[in-house]
């Protein structure tokens, strides 16, 4: 099956040569070297894979007819695209993330702390701000907004080349055009679009925050007024105010057991005071207070006189007569008289019962004043002492019961207010909070700056005369090179495949070539 593959590919061939030098000679007139000295159809497939001597200089037609189309096929497509492709010139601009972050922070007093920290875009390995620019200055939409702002079609605009620095914060970009003046506009439009969509990037991400953080404010504002009302309700239920109010009360109830023990001491001082002079005078401190208002009265003095003396005379009388002789029953009856007018005048005086009168000494109290006095003047205090004590022990009763009433409340007022100030400070802080947000706009988005404006290109960079050019030498002289070993394929394929005996040395049989083809 190969052999006769061989064989038509010979034979198309040979037919191919005749027909081409046919038509060379009937156009070119010249007589054209004979590229086969043998048919076509006699060369097998080891002839061509060895080839012929080195020194036979009939195989050079073939070669430089091969090695000639060869040229054509490399120098045409390069001398056409060098001759048809347009001038392109490109224009570049360089832009750099500067690497260092901002904090600011806000203490509000008695509210509460707002802080505001930018950290460095090179903070986190795993996200690179230069990377994410390289990606959106690539974005259809930047390139679409550069082309509409020159009034042309996406496509023609073309893409940009981004490069990136490495471990530095450069962004290198260079746009193509159709002339110089063209390249540099389109690269002022690619950075125009690029910071527009950056600028609009930050305002979306400024807004989406304060859609949540408006969100969040409600929450803690419902959450304060919450508080507030539970609290409010709490102290229209109880009458306590705040926690303070709570702790007054405390105190004063221990004010009052303190007054009330000692004025219960002082109570009881008094009274033994009291009892101590009623034993000594005999007489109550009412009594006592009826004797000095009595003698203080001077109309009862001249009734006491009066019946003093009426008491003298029956005596002297009694002492003189008998017990009925009439002028004792007269001093009798004038003293009864007498002593009835005092009675009566006490009683009016005093306001006593006539029993109580009776145990009143009605004579002069003499020495015996100042000690009436104090029986009087001790009672009175001990009196007053008692109804403060029991006005104070009534007090002490009212708040220690009102304390008890109060320390759940209490509990529960100091707790409501502390989570009230906590929500009031989270509230207060989150409002200040997203007010300092509004400032940080190089959170998500770093700044970046222009670090080389869009350049006014002074040669085309596109087509490249001298990289075509030296392609197409290369190439031509690799062609040459396989064109070479091609030639001299002959000696080096028998050095490779021949045999050696033991000394290094050629073997007859190598006057053959292999598989029995004769050497030329």
């Amino acid at each position: 099956m190969p052999r006769l593959l061989i064989r038509l590919l010979t034979r198309w061939l040979s037919l191919f040569v005749r027909v081409l030098r046919g038509a060379l000679r009937r156009f070119l007139r010249l007589p054209l070297p004979v590229l086969f000295r043998s048919p076509l159809r006699s060369i097998t497939f080891a002839r061509l894979l060895r080839g012929g001597r080195p020194a036979d200089a009939g195989r050079l037609p073939r070669y430089l007819g091969l090695f000639a189309v060869g040229v054509v096929c490399i120098w045409t497509p390069i001398s056409t695209y060098l001759s048809t492709a347009p001038l392109r010139y490109t224009s570049g601009l360089s832009l750099i993330l500067p690497g260092s972050g901002a904090s600011a922070s806000v203490n509000l007093d008695r509210i509460g702390q707002a802080s505001s920290f930018a950290s460095s875009p090179y903070a986190h390995s795993s996200v690179s701000p230069t990377e994410t620019y390289k990606r959106l200055l690539a974005a259809e939409r930047i390139v679409s907004a550069a082309a509409r702002a020159l009034e042309m079609e996406p496509r023609d605009f073309g893409s940009p080349r981004i490069e990136l620095v490495d471990q530095t914060g450069l962004i290198h970009v260079s746009i193509t055009g159709n002339s110089p003046e063209d390249a540099k506009i389109r690269g002022e439009a690619l950075l125009a679009a690029f910071f527009h969509e950056i600028e609009a990037l930050r305002t979306d991400e400024l807004q989406m925050r304060e859609v949540g953080a408006g969100e969040a404010i409600d929450d803690y504002r419902r959450s304060v007024l919450a508080t507030r009302d539970e609290i409010s309700r709490l102290q229209r239920e109880t009458g306590l105010i705040s926690a303070t109010q709570f702790e007054a009360l405390v105190a004063e109830t221990d004010e009052l057991a303190r007054r009330a023990g000692d004025m219960a001491t002082t109570l009881a001082d008094k009274s033994e005071a009291v009892t101590a002079l009623r034993q000594a005078l005999d007489t109550t401190p009412r009594l006592a207070a009826a004797a000095l208002k009595l003698h203080a009265d001077t109309a009862y003095g001249a009734l006491a006189r009066e019946m003093s003396d009426q008491a003298a005379l029956l005596s002297r009388k009694r002492a003189a007569f008998g017990a009925n002789h009439p002028e004792v029953q007269a001093a009798r009856a004038a003293h009864a008289g007498a002593e009835a007018d005092a009675l009566a005048r006490a009683e009016a005086i005093t306001g006593l019962p006539r029993a109580a009168l009776a145990r009143l000494d009605m004579s002069h109290v003499g020495n015996r004043a100042p000690l009436l006095s104090d029986l009087v003047t001790l009672e009175a205090e001990r009196a007053g002492l008692e109804a403060e004590l029991a006005k104070t022990t009534a007090r002490l009763d009212r708040a220690r019961a009102r304390q008890m009433a109060l320390i759940d409340p209490a509990a529960r007022l100091e707790d409501l207010q502390r989570d009230f100030a906590v929500a009031e400070a989270v509230f207060a802080s989150a409002i200040a909070r997203t007010q300092t947000n509004k400032a940080d706009l190089f959170a998500s988005y770093p700044l970046v700056q222009v670090l080389e404006n869009p350049s006014l290109p002074t040669d085309p960079s596109s087509p490249r005369r001298k990289l075509a050019l030296a392609a197409g030498i290369a190439a031509t002289f690799f062609m040459f090179l396989g064109f070479f070993l091609g030639w001299m394929r002959r000696p080096l394929i028998d050095k490779l495949l021949t045999p050696r005996d033991g000394d290094g040395k050629r073997r007859p049989s190598e006057e053959h070539g292999p598989a029995g083809v004769p050497a030329e």
